[in-house]
Order: structure tokens, then sequence, then C-alpha cells
């Protein structure tokens, strides 16, 4: 089975929503509170590293690789 991938654009994630596929102790929707760039100047033009996700139930914060929110199997974009 081939994995499907969500187009996204690394400058348009902050404060993007997301809903996790599967659902972990009632955490279902997400939202973008940080994009977390490369350390180094010279890759200012580079794609963030990391991002910060937040639960919008807990509040709690987890850091995820960005391209992470590209498989279908793990997030939907927006609150479904």
């Amino acid at each position: 089975m081939k994995t499907m991938k969500i187009s996204l654009q690394p400058k348009k994630l902050l404060l993007s929503k997301w809903t996790a596929v599967q659902v972990v102790a009632k955490q279902k929707h997400f939202i973008v509170s940080k994009v977390i760039q490369p350390e180094s100047a010279a890759l200012s033009d580079a794609p963030p590293e990391l991002i910060e996700i937040e639960a919008v139930y807990s509040k709690e914060v987890r850091q995820i690789p960005w391209r992470e929110l590209q498989d279908e199997r793990l997030w939907k974009r927006g609150w479904v």
C-alpha cells in the first residue's frame, strides 16, 4: 500500500490545525504553536527542523519533525 503525502508549505505551518488519526488520552486536535528553524544562519532558507504541536484538550506540547504531518496515516489537516 502506497503512503499518501499531504503537501505542505513550511512557511504556513504556524497556527495550522491538525487531527491525529490515532486518539491517545483524549488528545485528538492539535495546533502548531511553534516552528523551530535550524540553528545555523547559513541555513536560513532551509525548512524547519521541528515543530511544537499543542493538544487543544490538555494543552500538552510536544516536538515532532515537521514532515511527520505529511503522513496521512498519522495526521489529517484541520479539525475533523
